[in-house]
């Protein structure tokens, strides 16, 4: 979690800030004021409130940590599923982005909408755009064009009407203010429990297992020994991830493989240059980010911070992850789990996931989410958090499950989850670990942010709606499955696109997803075929 910083930021502001927020703890305790029931409970309670929504989908991340991400400009569509809001016909909704979006994406999006007519959505929705593409958060943006947050201001009725982003950051917090409506999300000044060593500190206080790991430090020198004393701790240590404390997404790891270093290993005779050694061997870093250098990563140090963690070996080894809400009165839920689908050269860049995570391990996931969001909404944390953890199967055919990292914003598991709530109604039951829709159906998904073919370039959104529509690829609203695009405003120039593929079982997802990628493959088939960066045809092993 990248913390921002506005050019100001008074104690003024932050009061205001403070006050508003109160108010969404005042309208939780009212029954008919509450528009953010739906998100945590399983019926449709917000049905009959009256809100307006505000979605502000800015990445008010590190812009250069940012720009790892190819078409990143188009992340800000990931929210979009907020427009199945819609549904409510006495919600009112204002969508902004950085650059206008193309009207086949909103008709998508609003022709999903069950019951209710195509007009009547579009227009409760407003859609605003800074037009402005460079490379700085679409909050800060919105600042520094007063006459545009005046039309948002006029736009909203300040007495019932609340924002929801991506992240909140100082800028976040600033555009609350100058509106003078809440912001649903965590006060910037809590995200430090969001960083890499943020992550370890909350892990330690709600006794939830993580790997051994070092301290935060901010200079090259500090981080080889940091290192060198983990390795002490550790030598049977076969490999470290050196991470930046403010990355995502994966984006922000090295691997410092220690196999060649045997020489210097602790347990040999004594290697009073294991420091130096280890800092000799930062450059050759393998780096999980495409285009990664030494120098580039070095110069983040000083200002990021990193940490050296243990990497967690296994033959049988998954990475899933927990998603939990946090609500205005402090109330804790669980929302999901997922088994997180990575790559990368060391798997440790996310590329989508699936729903639900293996039956074996899920609720120990669930108990360690809820137990983490518990020690979050002590200190003040609010709305959405995630948690990624690595799972490994041992000997005794146990799972051994250990936390890796907080997110304290909306993730990649966010969309998909919200955008099958919000399609089907339906509910997660904790008991399970299942959702399950209105006809009680258990439902499961493939998600990917990440689905990108050199061939895909050049397909426009309209190319891609008529694909959709010939070979019948559409979510179908009568059996709440088949899939549903995001992204598509990265097709044409990336050739990278986002679905998720619904099902009644585990399998029909894959198989729906897998589907998906045939067609996209056979529509765009060339002489010379080209390999995919992204997420393969699904393989599952293990289902459960």
């Amino acid at each position: 979690m990248i913390m921002m910083t506005p050019d100001v930021t008074t104690p003024a502001q932050s009061e205001i800030f403070r006050q508003l927020q109160a108010q969404l703890r005042q309208q939780a305790l009212v029954p008919d004021m509450n528009p953010w029931q739906s998100v945590t409970l399983p019926d449709d309670s917000d049905f009959d409130s009256d809100f307006d929504i505000l979605v502000v989908p800015s990445l008010s991340l590190d812009q250069r940590e940012l720009l790892k991400i190819q078409g990143v400009l188009h992340y800000e569509e990931r929210l979009l599923f907020s427009l199945i809001r819609l549904r409510n016909p006495r919600t009112r909704l204002v969508y902004v982005t950085s650059q206008p979006l193309p009207p086949i994406v909103i008709d998508y999006y609003l022709q999903l909408l069950p019951g209710i007519p195509f007009s009547h959505a579009r227009d409760r929705l407003l859609l605003l755009s800074t037009y402005d593409s460079s490379p700085q958060p679409l909050s800060k943006k919105i600042l520094e064009r007063p006459r545009l947050v005046e039309r948002i201001r006029q736009a909203l009725r300040p007495d019932r009407a609340y924002m929801t982003c991506f992240n909140a950051s100082f800028y976040e917090r600033d555009l609350s203010v100058r509106l003078g409506i809440p912001l649903l999300g965590c006060d910037p000044d809590l995200l430090q429990w969001g960083t890499k060593a943020g992550s370890r500190r909350i892990f330690a206080e709600c006794g939830v297992a993580f790997p051994d790991g070092s301290d935060l430090v901010h200079a090259e020198g500090d981080l080889a020994t940091a290192a060198a004393a983990l390795w002490e701790r550790q030598p049977a240590l076969q490999r470290m991830v050196i991470k930046l404390n403010e990355g995502f997404s994966g984006e922000g790891n090295a691997i410092l493989d220690l196999r060649p270093l045997q020489a210097v290993a602790p347990g040999q005779a004594t290697h009073p240059d294991r420091t130096q050694t280890l800092r000799n061997a930062l450059p050759k870093l393998r780096f999980q980010a495409a285009g990664e250098t030494w120098e580039s990563f070095r110069s983040r140090i000083p200002e990021l911070g990193a940490i050296a963690e243990a990497f967690i070996e296994g033959e049988i080894k998954r990475s899933p992850s927990a998603q939990g809400y946090i609500t205005p009165t402090g109330e804790v839920e669980v929302l999901s789990t997922h088994d997180q689908i990575l790559g990368g050269p060391d798997g440790q860049i996310y590329l989508g996931c699936s729903f639900p995570a293996h039956k074996i391990y899920r609720q120990q996931l669930q108990d360690a989410c809820w137990r983490i969001g518990r020690c979050l909404a002590d200190k003040g944390a609010l709305e959405r958090y995630g948690v990624d953890f690595v799972t490994v199967q041992e000997p005794n055919e146990q799972w051994q499950i250990q936390a890796i990292e907080i997110n304290l914003r909306k993730g990649g598991t966010t969309h998909p989850f919200m955008t099958l709530k919000y399609l089907t109604g339906g509910r997660y039951d904790s008991t399970t670990g299942l959702f399950y829709s209105q006809q009680g159906d258990p439902k499961y998904y493939v998600a990917t942010d990440n689905l990108q073919k050199p061939r895909y370039r050049g397909l426009l959104p309209t190319d891609l709606m008529d694909i959709i529509a010939h070979y019948r690829l559409h979510f179908d609203s009568s059996t709440k499955t088949g899939t549903v695009f995001h992204l598509m405003g990265c097709l044409s120039e990336y050739g990278k696109v986002g679905l998720i593929s619904i099902g009644n079982s585990r399998q029909q997802a894959e198989d729906i997803y897998n589907q998906v990628v045939n067609v996209l493959d056979s529509e765009t088939r060339t002489t010379n075929p080209h390999f995919s960066q992204g997420i393969p045809p699904m393989i599952w092993s293990g289902r459960a």
